[in-house]
C-alpha cells in the first residue's frame, strides 16, 4: 500500500474543535467534519463563523468542475479575491501569506485533486494571530485526510489539448519594407529598401533569396498542444487510525513543432501521504508528507521574444541545398561538412544575423529545469482534561526542503550567407559566406542552484468551556514562528509572534471574539522592534431571537462588526534601513591641505532608529443569511482600512542642503510617512432550487473596492497633479490634442519638450497649466490601472443536474480598469517590427482620418509616451468554464469491486465578451494565450 511508507511516523488529529457545543435542544448536536471550518489555528463550525472569512469545498467543487490550477477563477465563487489579491491588498511576496496545512508554503505545488478545502481569511480580525506576515490576508489550504470507512481508491485520468487563442497581427515583409521607406522620408532620408527587392519580395517567387518570415506560421507552431494526467487516491481507516495517499503525474507539450523546442515538455510526479492515529484517549498524532518531482526540458533560444522584434526581412531560417549548382563545389564542400543540415536544408543566416532563434532551436542544444520539493509535518494533541476540563495543546513542527537546478547542452554552430544570382531566369546560389563554426564540446552544464529551507513551529493551548448550556468560552494561547533561508539570499525569512483568542458567545446568539498578536521585527532598531496588535470582533445572531426565530423567510442571519490593528514589516523591503550608510568616493580629490590626492566619503541616506512597523487599521462589517429553507445563501462584508505608515525617503520635509549632486549625497532618512486607504464591499450569493427533475444551483460573487492615497510628501505646484487624494493605482500621462497637420501649427503650439524632433504627423499634447511648454508638468491622472485586480470583479456559476447528468458553467468578469497600449506592437518606431496598428498611420493624405502618429526611425519619445491616446478599458466577462458530467448508475457495479464511474467533457477560457477583445486576447512577446478542451475518467473501487 502506498500509503505505508508514512506508517512509521503515524499521528492523528484528537483535539476538540469550537464545533464541540451543545445547542439549546436537551441533547448534544454532533458536528460532523464536513461542517467544520479552518480559520487561524482551529476550526469552527459554519454557524459560528464570524469576521470576513469565505471558504470553498475543493473536494466538491472538483467533482463538477475539473481544473488544473488551484486557484484557477476562484473570484467565481468567493468574494473579496479578485483573482489577485484579498480585498486589494497586494500580491507576491509582499502580499497575502499561503499556508497549506497550518505551514508558509508554494501555492503552486498544490493540485486541486489533492485539496479538501481552501479558506480565504480576508479581514484583519481574521488573520491578527498570525502576525505581520499575515497582514494581507491569508489563504490557508487544507489538504485531504483519511476517513473512517473501508479501503477506497478513485483513480482520475484526464487528456485535453491547448488551442490558440489569437496571434499578434505583424506586417509581410513587402508591406514592411514598403513603409519603413516612407518612415526613413518623414525623417528626410533616402530609401533604404529598391523597388525591385519589395517587388520580388511580394510576388512569393523565391521566399529563401527575399524572406518573409511569419513566426506564426503553421510551418513552426502546432495547432494545439497535449496536457494528460492520471492521480490516484488511497484513503480509509478505522476509529483509531486513518489514512491518505495521493499519487499524481502530470505531463504537458508546448507549441512548438520543430528543432529541439518539438520535444519541450514539463511534468510533475508527486506523492502526498498523511496518516491520522489516536495512540490513547489523551494523545493523537498525525504526520503529513509530500514530495514532488518537477522537470521542464526546453530548446535554446527565446522564440516569442524574437517573434516581437524580428523583421520578416532580415534572415530566412532554412535555405534548400537544391539552390546550389552542383559545380559550386566550395559551397557544397561546406554544406558537406555542416553537422546541422535539416534534411535538404541548412541554416541561414547573415553577417549581422550570425544567430536567430531558429537556428537556436535547430542546433543551440537544450536545458533542462529540475525541481525536487519534500515537505513533512507533523502535529501531536494532548487532551489535557485530567489537568482542567476542556484544556488541550497541540503543537507541529514542519521541514520543507525545495531545490532546483539547471542542466544544458550549449552547442556552437555556423550559419551560411547565400550570395544568390540569376541564370536564365532562375534563381541560384552563387556563393556562401559562413559565419561561425559548429562545435558540440558534449559537456553538460549545471548552473542556477538554488536551496531553499523552510522551518515552521508551533504550540498552542485550548480551551473550551460551557457553562449551564448557555454561556460558552473559547481561548487559545499560540507561539508561533517560522524560518525560511535562501540560497545566496543573506538574510533569512523569519516571522515569530505570541498570539492570544479569547471568545464567548451566550447560546450562539451573542459573540465577542478578542484576537492579539505580540510581533517582533529585526528589520527595526533594537526597541522598536516589537508591537502589539489587537482585534476585537462582535457578532449577533437575530435569528436565534424569538422575533426570527420561527420566520418562515429566515433560517438564519449573522451580523458582526470587527475592529483591527495590525503591525506589519512586509513593505520594509530590507534590513537596516533605520541605519545611515556611508560609501568611498569613486574619484580622487586633490587635497587642500597637503595636495595629495585623496577619496571622499558620502552619505548614501540618513539614520533613523525611531523607524517603526507599517499599520494596517481596519473596520469591518460581515453579514450571512440563509433564506426560505437554504433557497438563498448569502454572505456579503464591508471594510475600510489603512496602510499608515509606509516608508518614504522625502523630498520636502528636509532642507534642500541635505542632498547634493556632486558628489551625489543625501543625508535624508527613511521615515514613516505614506498612508493608503481601501475602501470596498464583496458579496457570494447562492441560490438552489429544483424545478421539475433538475436540481439547479445558481450562485454570483464580486468585489469592489477603490483606493486613495491619503498622505504624500509631495510639492506640485498645480493641484491636478496631486497624488494625495488619487487612486494607488493612478495611470497618469498626457492629453492627446490630435496630430499636428503642418509645420505653421507646430510652431504657433506650445513647444513640445517631451522628446524627439517634431513634425506633421506627431501628437500634440494639452498644455494644462497654459505655461506654452508640454512637460512632466502636464500629466494629468487617466484612470485605475487595476494593480491589484480590477476595481470591480464579479463571478457567475450555473449548476444543472438531471439524472446522472450535471451540467456547470463559470463566467468571470472585471470592470472599472485601463491599461495602457505600450508594448512594442503599438509603440513602432526605430528598426521594430511593424504589426498591423501602422496601417492608420497619419500621412498627408489619411491626415483627417489617422489614428496613428506618422511613422519614424527615430526613438519619437514624444508620440511614445503615455497619454490617453494610448488608454483603453479593460472591461471584460469570460466565460471561463463549461463541463458536463455523467455518472453511471450504481446499479450497474452492484456485482463487482467498482463503486461509481464518473466521465465528463469540459472547455475552459473559452470566450471573452469585451469592446477590446482583440487585445486582451493577444499576447505580445510571450506565448499565445489558450483555450483548453478536456476529457476526463473517474473511477472509484
Amino acid at each position: 500500500m502506498l500509503c505505508a511508507m508514512f506508517a512509521f511516523s503515524s499521528l492523528a488529529i484528537g483535539a476538540q474543535t469550537d464545533a464541540d457545543y451543545e445547542t439549546e435542544t436537551d441533547s448534544p448536536e454532533l458536528l460532523t467534519e464536513e461542517s467544520q471550518i479552518q480559520v487561524a489555528y482551529r476550526k469552527v463550525h459554519a454557524d459560528d463563523l464570524l469576521g470576513s472569512i469565505s471558504v470553498i469545498n475543493m473536494e466538491e467543487l472538483t467533482r463538477k468542475n475539473y481544473t488544473n490550477g488551484i486557484l484557477d477563477n476562484l473570484q467565481g465563487y468567493v468574494g473579496g479575491w479578485n483573482g489577485n489579491s484579498l480585498w486589494a491588498m497586494g500580491s507576491g511576496d509582499d502580499g497575502y501569506l499561503v499556508l497549506v496545512d497550518g505551514v508558509p508554503r508554494d501555492i503552486y505545488n498544490v493540485l486541486p485533486t489533492e485539496v479538501e478545502q481552501i479558506t480565504f481569511l480576508k479581514g484583519a480580525s481574521a488573520v491578527v494571530l498570525y502576525g505581520s506576515r499575515a497582514a494581507k490576508g491569508v489563504i490557508y489550504i487544507t489538504t485531504k485526510r483519511g476517513k473512517v470507512q473501508d479501503l477506497r481508491i478513485d483513480v482520475r485520468a484526464n487528456t485535453g489539448f491547448a488551442v490558440s487563442k489569437s496571434y499578434p497581427k505583424y506586417l509581410g515583409a513587402a508591406e514592411y519594407m514598403t513603409l519603413y521607406n516612407e518612415a526613413r522620408e518623414n525623417d528626410k532620408l533616402s530609401p533604404l529598401y529598391s523597388e525591385e527587392d519589395i517587388y520580388y519580395t511580394a510576388s512569393g517567387k523565391n521566399p529563401f533569396r527575399y524572406p518573409d518570415v511569419n513566426f506564426y506560421s503553421s510551418d513552426y507552431l502546432k495547432k494545439a498542444f497535449n496536457r494528460s494526467e492520471i492521480t490516484a487516491e488511497i484513503r480509509g481507516g478505522n476509529e483509531r487510525t486513518q489514512y491518505y495517499t495521493n499519487v499524481g503525474f502530470y505531463r504537458v507539450d508546448d507549441i512548438y513543432k520543430f528543432g529541439e523546442a518539438k520535444d519541450n515538455n514539463t511534468t510533475r510526479l508527486n506523492i502526498r501521504g498523511n496518516v491520522d492515529v489516536k495512540i490513547s484517549d489523551m494523545i493523537s498524532v498525525s504526520v503529513n508528507a509530500n514530495t514532488t518531482f518537477y522537470d521542464a526540458r526546453t530548446g535554446h533560444g527565446d522564440y516569442f521574444g524574437s517573434a516581437e522584434t524580428l523583421r520578416p526581412n532580415r534572415v530566412s531560417p532554412l535555405i534548400p541545398v537544391s539552390y546550389i549548382p552542383q559545380e559550386n563545389l566550395s559551397a557544397w564542400e561546406l554544406i558537406n561538412n555542416s553537422s546541422n543540415r535539416v534534411g535538404d536544408y541548412f541554416l541561414g543566416g547573415t553577417q549581422v544575423d550570425q544567430s536567430n532563434v531558429f537556428a537556436d532551436f535547430y542546433a543551440a542544444g537544450s536545458t533542462k529545469w529540475t525541481s525536487r520539493q519534500f515537505q513533512f509535518d507533523t502535529n501531536i494533541d494532548f487532551d489535557l482534561e485530567q489537568v482542567l476540563k476542556g484544556l488541550s495543546f497541540r503543537t507541529q513542527i514542519a521541514v520543507d526542503y525545495n531545490t532546483s537546478y539547471t542542466t544544458s547542452y550549449f552547442n556552437s554552430y555556423a550559419v551560411y550567407a547565400p550570395t544568390w544570382s540569376n541564370y536564365n531566369g532562375e534563381d541560384l546560389i552563387s556563393g556562401l559566406t559562413k559565419y561561425g563554426n559548429d562545435e558540440k564540446s558534449g559537456e553538460q552544464l549545471i548552473s542556477s542552484s538554488t536551496t531553499e529551507q523552510t522551518i515552521a513551529f508551533s504550540g498552542q493551548f485550548n480551551y473550551l468551556a460551557t457553562i449551564n448550556n448557555s454561556h460558552n468560552f473559547t481561548a487559545m494561547l499560540i507561539a508561533a514562528g517560522y524560518q525560511k533561508t535562501q540560497s545566496a539570499v543573506y538574510h533569512r525569512t523569519s516571522n515569530v509572534n505570541l498570539a492570544l483568542q479569547i471568545g464567548y458567545n451566550y447560546r450562539h446568539k451573542y459573540f465577542a471574539e478578542f484576537g492579539g498578536a505580540a510581533i517582533h521585527s529585526a528589520k527595526l532598531a533594537p526597541g522598536h522592534r516589537n508591537a502589539f496588535s489587537p482585534s476585537l470582533t462582535l457578532g449577533w445572531k437575530p435569528s436565534r431571537e424569538s422575533f426570527l426565530e420561527d420566520s418562515p423567510v429566515v433560517d438564519d442571519l449573522v451580523l458582526s462588526v470587527s475592529g483591527s490593528i495590525l503591525h506589519t514589516d512586509l513593505d520594509i523591503p530590507d534590513y537596516y534601513m533605520y541605519q545611515a550608510n556611508y560609501t568611498q568616493g569613486d574619484g580622487a580629490w586633490w587635497g587642500w591641505y597637503d595636495g595629495a590626492s585623496e577619496k571622499s566619503t558620502n552619505s548614501l541616506r540618513g539614520g533613523n532608529e525611531e523607524l517603526t512597523f507599517i499599520k494596517r487599521k481596519e473596520l469591518s462589517a460581515n453579514v450571512r443569511t440563509s433564506l426560505w429553507k437554504k433557497l438563498i445563501t448569502a454572505d456579503a462584508s464591508f471594510f475600510i482600512n489603512t496602510m499608515d505608515g509606509g516608508l518614504i525617503t522625502p523630498s520636502t520635509l528636509y532642507p534642500n542642503y541635505f542632498f547634493t549632486y556632486y558628489p551625489e549625497a543625501t543625508f535624508i532618512p527613511y521615515i514613516n510617512y505614506n498612508n493608503d486607504r481601501r475602501v470596498g464591499f464583496d458579496f457570494s450569493v447562492n441560490v438552489n432550487k429544483r424545478v421539475g427533475e433538475v436540481d439547479l444551483s445558481l450562485g454570483a460573487s464580486g468585489t469592489w473596492y477603490t483606493t486613495k492615497a491619503t498622505q504624500r510628501d509631495e510639492n506640485y505646484e498645480d493641484a491636478y497633479q496631486s497624488r494625495e487624494g488619487r487612486p494607488l493605482d493612478g495611470i497618469w500621462g498626457y492629453e492627446f490634442a490630435g496630430f499636428f497637420e503642418n509645420q505653421e501649427e507646430i510652431n504657433n503650439s506650445p513647444q513640445q519638450t517631451i522628446g524627439g524632433t517634431i513634425r506633421p504627423g506627431d501628437m500634440k499634447y494639452v498644455d494644462q497649466n497654459n505655461d506654452g511648454v508640454i512637460d512632466s508638468k502636464d500629466m494629468i491622472y487617466l484612470g485605475k490601472g487595476g494593480w491589484y485586480g480590477s476595481p470591480f470583479t464579479l463571478g457567475i456559476n450555473l449548476t444543472a443536474k438531471w439524472n446522472n447528468f450535471t451540467f456547470f458553467a463559470l463566467g468571470t468578469g472585471s470592470f472599472g480598469g485601463y491599461a495602457v497600449k505600450n508594448s512594442s506592437y503599438y509603440w513602432v518606431y526605430g528598426d521594430g517590427k511593424y504589426s498591423e496598428v501602422v496601417r492608420g498611420r497619419w500621412t498627408e493624405d489619411t491626415k483627417n482620418s489617422a489614428t496613428y502618429p506618422r511613422l519614424t526611425t527615430e526613438t519619437s519619445e514624444n508620440n511614445f509616451t503615455t497619454s490617453d491616446f494610448w488608454l483603453y478599458k479593460t472591461d471584460r466577462f469570460n466565460l471561463a468554464k463549461v463541463q458536463i458530467t455523467y455518472d453511471l448508475p450504481k446499479q450497474l457495479f452492484q456485482k463487482t469491486f467498482v463503486q461509481g464511474i464518473s466521465a465528463y467533457v469540459s472547455g475552459a477560457n473559452l470566450l471573452t465578451i469585451s469592446k477590446e477583445r482583440e487585445i486582451l486576447e493577444m499576447s505580445i512577446g510571450t506565448a499565445p494565450q489558450t483555450r483548453f478542451y478536456n476529457i476526463g475518467l473517474k473511477v472509484d473501487f
